[in-house]
């Protein structure tokens, strides 16, 4: 299949997980460190490949469900996307698992999680994962 590409994200990072990323345009800029749980430094004032992976899922993800909910004529009061993005070892070194929890009000039970599924089909970082990382749907209704 092949991507129309609308847009390109550009980001260097030096010095692997103990080191540096930032998007060419400077405007995300992190200091990373391995967590003391994985048997790193855990540096104070830094953060991991897994806090902007995180970050990435759980903005794309809320974007992808309100977009489906506008499609189905369906509004939610509000919608807030949590990604927790776990990383441990697999059977081929180290894999992730990504467990996401979306409170959504405004909608029935029943409707909050028809847009939730059907957000989590049509989301790129769905997609990409697909097969290839774990990833759990939790919908809370509030």
């Amino acid at each position: 299949m092949s991507v129309q590409v609308l847009y390109t994200a550009h980001a260097v990072a030096s010095g692997g997980r103990n080191g540096h990323t930032e998007s060419r345009d400077g405007v995300v800029k992190a200091d990373l460190s391995v967590p003391k749980a994985m048997g790193g430094p855990g540096k104070p004032g830094t953060t991991t490949p897994e806090d902007l992976f995180a970050a990435g899922y759980a903005a794309c993800f809320a974007g992808a469900v309100d977009y489906i909910a506008t499609q189905m004529k369906l509004k939610p009061s509000s919608l807030e996307v949590e990604a927790a993005v776990g990383i441990g070892k697999d059977a081929t070194g180290f894999g992730l698992k990504v467990d996401l929890t979306v409170w959504v009000s405004g909608l029935s039970e029943s409707d909050a999680q028809k847009i939730v599924e059907a957000g989590h089909q049509f989301c790129p970082y769905s997609k990409a994962t697909r097969g290839n990382v774990e990833v759990s749907l939790k919908t809370i209704v509030v």
